[in-house]
């Protein structure tokens, strides 16, 4: 028996878990704004994906929320 690791996985939550993470970024908007959904996808998986260290994917997070920083401020956003 193989672990889904593509449709609902469990380390984003689960197709049973109103919190799974394409639900919330659906719901919220941010699955139109890439840096915006990896940093949601990146701190809901922490610690949950096998042979991932948590610490690994928050730096995953802040990595792609820099990103979007550096974005705004380039484009003179506020």
């Amino acid at each position: 028996m193989s672990k889904e690791l593509v449709l609902h996985p469990d380390h984003y939550g689960g197709e049973d878990n109103p919190y799974e993470v394409i639900k919330i970024a659906e719901a919220t908007g941010l699955d139109g704004d890439a840096y915006l959904f990896n940093v949601l996808k990146y701190i809901v998986r922490s610690g949950k994906k096998d042979d991932n260290p948590p610490l690994q994917d928050l730096k995953k997070a802040l990595f792609y929320l820099d990103r979007r920083i550096k974005t705004i401020e380039q484009n003179g956003e506020k």
